[in-house]
């Protein structure tokens, strides 16, 4: 059996492993066009940032590395023209001689990757206009940056490379502006989380600007629509990617959302003995079931796998992903799993959220603040979402929400997970429990919660509310939300009975905690619909910086 692969990254090279450790018959040749193979994309930023010695680490393997682990026929700068599913051949083109041939098949695996996005916008053919999607893209920028040791840079996007390359340029002494065209950074985030983002950015002296189109690049600056000039000597444009599916679609494979292509759980296409992985093809969400569009690194590897599998003759099958992500920027960690509020909401769900702050570790052990929102589904209890934002222990919080994902497990089961602790690692209660805690009230107890948006809309709608802000009286003399009166947590029970019991009555402190204990007095207390405060006035004032 002859099984070629087209592209030789994560997804390709992955096939071809996996079906050589099924098949040591099978004859198998990749052919790349790039003249990099299994190079490490997500550490291109680390590398310009000099967490490398040297740019091999990029590129550990190479084709001699597959021929003699593998016996897998690498071929770099060849470029495949076109495939004839009838004859079952495809057409090459080797880039360095001009010679182009046909090759035939048994099997055929196309794993031709993504492209960088690059807005149609004025000025983004110049010399210092650059996107990072491969390691040619970052030797270009090395280049440029050890040539004209450019000042200013203005990247353009807010995603994850758009945002890891603001710390590394900042590092490397460059002034650094972000320019986003959505409201907000972070867009895989809710807005409310993606304040926390903008906040440390700025923080850490970058500027950014949001809600912002682009009217040209010059040779020295970005300027926006409004006529803002942001000085840049070099551009970034971090702007996504999409699909590189030409040649499938060429050929009569079936293309899917985002005209990625489209695959059963074996990563068939509908041509025979053609399979397809890696960032070229549509996914499914393990939450909706529906097919979606996320090129990420892990998952290009595991659909790789699943087709070198199946090719020879195996039975792996896909079983979807959550499009979890998660990424570094300075010293905040940001990760996110499932659906977002907003994306839950325009699913059908009747959504159920919390934003819960708590310490990753004790204080004294250098604990430091991490704030974690997570989505349930009302009707079924299920946790379908979560967004971190901290320092410490994001990554293992982030997992063990991918995992009750996965397991479709309910709010109420996380907080009887049998989680790790010490206080080096984390808080007797673990974050995660008490976010279970908290969506479980929620669901079940009658604690129901608001968010600050589901606040405003309350103030706005003209029915009669108490806000309590339930701190010591100090804390609301130096700044509380508007409308809100004072009534200390100590006090709230010798004053409770002044209070209308048939109002609409939110509570609030700091972060949430006090805000539940007072609720709970309240409904103690024949209260009918008593709120509280999600995330307490510290996440409010996120989204409302002037109140």
């Amino acid at each position: 059996m002859r099984i070629l692969i087209i592209g030789a990254v994560a997804a390709g090279t992955s096939a071809a492993a996996k079906a050589r450790r099924n098949s040591e018959d099978a004859e198998i040749v990749i052919y790349e066009k790039d003249s990099d193979i299994s190079y490490s994309g997500c550490g291109m930023p680390y590398y310009l940032g000099g967490h490398m010695e040297n740019e091999d680490e990029l590129t550990p393997r190479d084709p001699a590395f597959f021929k003699s682990k593998y016996n897998v026929d690498a071929l770099i700068r060849h470029e495949v023209l076109s495939i004839d599913p009838e004859q079952k051949h495809i057409t090459v083109k080797n880039l360095q001689t001009g010679a182009v041939f046909a090759d035939a098949y048994d099997k055929l695996i196309i794993s031709t990757g993504a492209s960088a996005v690059v807005p149609p916008i004025q000025g983004a053919d110049k010399a210092h206009v650059f996107s990072m999607r491969n390691v040619n893209d970052t030797r270009s920028i090395k280049a440029f940056m050890d040539q004209k040791q450019p000042k200013t840079a203005a990247i353009i996007g807010s995603g994850f490379i758009g945002l890891e390359m603001s710390e590394t340029l900042k590092s490397l002494g460059l002034q650094v502006t972000v320019i986003e065209k959505l409201p907000q950074v972070s867009p895989a985030l809710d807005a409310d989380m993606a304040v926390h983002v903008e906040e440390y950015l700025k923080q850490q002296g970058v500027a950014v600007y949001t809600d912002a189109d682009i009217r040209e690049i010059t040779g020295d600056a970005v300027i926006l629509s409004d006529d803002t000039r942001i000085p840049a000597e070099l551009v970034l444009m971090a702007t996504g990617v999409r699909p590189n599916t030409a040649l499938a679609k060429a050929a009569g494979i079936e293309l899917g959302v985002a005209g990625a292509i489209r695959v059963n759980t074996r990563m068939q296409t509908n041509l025979p003995d053609i399979y397809a992985c890696g960032d070229c093809i549509e996914l499914f969400d393990v939450v909706t079931g529906k097919p979606f569009y996320r090129p990420l690194g892990s998952t290009a590897n595991k659909t790789g796998r699943i087709a070198g599998d199946n090719v020879t003759g195996r039975d792996l099958e896909f079983r979807g992903v959550l499009g979890t992500g998660i990424f570094r920027v300075f010293e905040l960690a940001v990760a996110h799993t499932g659906l977002s509020e907003r994306d839950a909401k325009a699913q059908g769900f009747d959504t159920v959220v919390c934003h819960n702050t708590k310490v990753d570790r004790p204080e004294y052990m250098g604990g430091r603040e991490m704030i974690i929102k997570a989505v349930a589904d009302r009707k079924t209890g299920r946790i379908i979402g979560a967004q971190i934002v901290g320092y410490g222990g994001v990554d293992k919080r982030i997992d063990v929400f991918v995992l009750a994902i996965t397991a479709k497990m309910k709010a109420e089961d996380l907080f009887h997970l049998d989680l790790a602790y010490a206080p080096p690692f984390s808080t007797t209660k673990d974050p995660v429990m008490y976010t279970g805690m908290i969506l479980e009230n929620a669901i079940h107890r009658d604690r129901k919660q608001v968010t600050a948006q589901e606040l405003d809309q309350i103030m706005q709608s003209g029915e009669p509310y108490t806000l309590i802000d339930t701190r010591v009286k100090a804390q609301y003399d130096a700044g509380h939300i508007e409308t809100a009166q004072s009534i200390p947590h100590a006090q709230l029970r010798a004053t409770a009975d002044t209070l209308d019991k048939d109002r609409i009555t939110i509570t609030y402190c700091n972060k949430g905690v006090t805000g539940n204990a007072t609720q709970n007095i309240l409904l103690a207390k024949g209260f009918k619909k008593v709120y509280s405060l999600s995330g307490g006035r510290k996440q409010y004032q996120k989204t409302h910086p002037k109140r």
